[in-house]
């Protein structure tokens, strides 16, 4: 029976571009949606970006443009990345579209009308010098638990207390300074502690539509708390003017909170995807065998088990069929932080020339249905791509190939022998388990079974020996079957990795000369059949690839959704050159300048990185009794024999920065034209003579 199936991944937020965990989330869901259209199954797969909120606000304004120019910015760089990692969504929207300000009135409109909307007073922190109500995130001070100073207003980062922002101890606004003061205001909350949300959302998340940890976490909700009630409480969905969102009806100067609309994105992407090929929405999200899923992470896993579903059944709409949730994103154990260097820039991915493939081959290979970290390890990834997709799979291809093309006019055989229809058999009697496998999103499974396949056909090779047989006389025969049972084998191996592996798949479509390969392609004998000349399909990763994926990238121009159009620019407004090519950054307090720790550091040794162009690692001592390992980017300019013995300036308290070649802890300063092309030379910051190790720079 074919399924109606409605797919989405969770919005991204609209103030920068898109990071690993992102790529993470869309491959997996990609992976899903190509298995079912190869299965003839319906798919509509979208997603939007999530465009409204205070944090955007505040950034548009810093960047001297709109809301809706900042996010368009953001929105105009998303191409690259879905193209370059072969996600196949069929629409791509914004939460500001005119879609989403119809759907989200329409959905509170019924909720107000099923008496479910409540308005009361409360009060909050208003930033007088600003004029406006203060988000949790923009008010800081000190914890009220460990007097950790410079902590945000919702909890510390120190000792982990979680507090409400009207308990900081001398509080300060983190948009401008200012001492904040408590002001009322009217909000509309989401009545979910009524007992009729209360009995549904029991109903509905124990059901069998969420993993099973994720049920028993969800559980946790409905148990009583002090008051003996459940801990589901009522639900903020209002922010005063000013805010960049969409206004909330018959209340003038209130928005919707983000998360309110953020998911209502999803039908309003949905809804501009069948206007815009003129089909009927309201009939298609009415069909009874509609299957609406979500893919999603853990961290906003109450939004899409709790608010979500509520809000959908109560505004008269179907609530989601599955809500899948994935872990993070880790390398090589650690949590990703760019500061720590452990983070993967997907970008940067790209321009160095990685294959997207291999990337979402080896997320595939460590994904399974659990809510698990995924942990990206550089050795584990070269090793896992070269044995698995190289070594293994392509192999297939490229050791029959040859002698297709020279012995037989690059035609394959219309019988295989006794022992290569066994081994054919045996490997389309694979297809439903791997079919199960990857439809319960248990990818790991999914590969790990098809590479056991892999195996078994470079078994038969090695037994049948197709090299020697082009050496005898007479065994012409034997060596067209061997041949063919390996093409046949290779088309076979395609279709059960199609769904990770889109492009390759289409070069082996093509290097057969076949239509595109459906599922059911498996089962089908492929014939007499005349292929292409082969060409090889995937290169090896190289390991000094992942060097330079971990290397601290050169310096680029602003992105898109960068402050100020003005900073790109080569000259003033009255035609001066700008200073060293580029304008001056954002203004900044001395308050953020007091934060960074520059003191003179002495380079006690310096060597070149193996592996590295760019590096040099530098071992100073910066006065503390003890030496630094700091790696710098400066091999291109000085020699180490150039700069060993002399002193220079560190960032001290920079967080230490694992790299492939080791940790570094710090940053030594240099001095260089924008346009290092046109104005080559690096200068490393050096201090007057008298100046010693430790000192600190003012």
């Amino acid at each position: 029976m074919t399924r109606k199936l409605f797919v989405t991944t969770a919005l991204p937020y609209a103030n920068g571009p898109f990071h690993i965990g992102h790529i993470m989330e869309y491959i997996q869901a990609d992976i899903w949606v190509r298995l079912q259209r190869m299965l003839g199954h319906e798919v509509n797969f979208v997603c939007a970006d999530d465009a409204h909120g205070a944090p955007i606000m505040i950034a548009a304004e810093k960047a001297g443009r709109t809301p809706q120019q900042f996010v368009a910015a953001v929105a105009a760089g998303r191409r690259q990345y879905l193209d370059g990692f072969h996600i196949s969504f069929d629409h791509w929207h914004s939460t500001d579209a005119p879609e989403n300000h119809a759907l989200a009135q329409g959905i509170y409109r019924a909720l107000r009308a099923n008496d479910l909307i409540d308005v009361r007073t409360i009060e909050q922190f208003y930033d007088p010098d600003k004029g406006m109500f203060l988000p949790d995130r923009f008010i800081k001070g000190e914890c009220p638990r460990c007097g950790a100073k410079d902590q945000y207003g919702d909890n510390c980062e120190v000792c982990g207390a979680v507090y409400q922002p009207t308990e900081l101890k001398h509080p300060y606004s983190a948009l401008s300074g200012a001492t904040p003061v408590l002001r009322s205001s009217e909000h509309f909350f989401f009545r979910l502690s009524d007992p009729r949300c209360v009995a549904y959302l029991q109903d509905w998340t124990q059901d069998g539509r969420l993993q099973p940890e994720v049920a028993n976490k969800v559980r946790e909700w409905f148990q009583p708390g002090p008051d003996g009630k459940p801990l589901l409480g009522d639900w903020d969905i209002s922010r005063d003017a000013p805010y960049f969102g969409i206004e909330i009806p018959d209340a003038p100067g209130k928005y919707f909170y983000v998360w309110l609309d953020a998911p209502i994105g999803y039908l309003a992407s949905l809804t501009a995807w069948f206007a815009k090929n003129g089909w009927d929405v309201d009939a298609y999200l009415a069909d009874p065998a509609l299957e609406q899923i979500h893919f999603i992470g853990k961290d906003i896993v109450t939004f899409h088990t709790l608010f979500w579903p509520a809000t959908l059944h109560f505004s008269g709409r179907k609530a989601p069929d599955r809500v899948w949730v994935h872990g993070h994103l880790t390398v090589s154990g650690e949590k990703m932080s760019k500061s720590r260097g452990t983070g993967i820039s997907p970008l940067r991915y790209l321009e160095i020339g990685m294959n997207a493939e291999w990337l979402r081959y080896y997320i595939a290979a460590k994904l399974n249905a659990r809510v698990e970290d995924l942990d990206f390890n550089p050795d584990d990834f070269v090793a896992r791509v070269n044995s698995d997709l190289v070594g293994k799979y392509v192999n297939i291809a490229s050791r029959a190939a040859g002698f297709l093309a020279k012995r037989f006019g690059g035609e394959t055989s219309a019988d295989v022998g006794v022992e290569g229809r066994a081994l054919l058999d045996g490997l389309r009697a694979h297809a439903d388990a791997v079919r199960e496998l990857y439809d319960e999103r248990e990818y790991g499974k999914a590969l790990r079974e098809v590479m056991l396949l892999a195996d078994r056909v470079n078994e038969y090779v090695d037994r049948a020996k197709p090299w020697d047989l082009a050496r005898q006389p007479g065994m012409d025969t034997a060596l067209h079957d061997v041949c063919t049972v390996c093409i046949e084998a290779f088309r076979v191996l395609t279709v059960y990795l199609k769904p990770v592996l889109p492009a390759l798949a289409a070069a082996v479509e093509q290097f057969l000369r076949i239509a595109p390969l459906s599922w059911a392609d498996a089962q089908r004998a492929l014939g007499r059949q005349h292929i292409g000349t082969y060409r090889h399909l995937m290169q090896r990763v190289e390991p000094r690839q992942l060097d330079a994926l971990f290397e601290p990238a050169p310096a680029a121009a602003a992105p898109a959704c960068a402050p100020a159009p003005a900073a790109a620019a080569q000259a003033l407004p009255g035609g001066e050159a700008l200073p060293g090519g580029e304008a001056l950054a954002a203004e900044i307090g001395i308050a953020d300048f007091a934060k960074v720790d520059l003191r003179i550091a002495r380079i006690v040794a310096a060597e070149p990185v193996e592996g590295s162009t760019k590096l040099l690692r530098l071992t100073l001592d910066a006065g503390e009794g003890r030496l630094r390992n700091v790696f710098s980017g400066i091999a291109g300019a000085l020699a180490p024999e150039q700069i060993v013995g002399r002193l220079t300036v560190l960032v001290a308290n920079l967080a230490p920065r694992k790299m492939k070649f080791g940790v570094s802890e710090g940053m030594v300063l240099s001095a260089g034209h924008a346009d290092d092309k046109a104005h080559p030379g690096l200068y490393l910051l050096e201090p007057a003579p008298g100046a010693a190790p430790g000192l600190r720079v003012r």
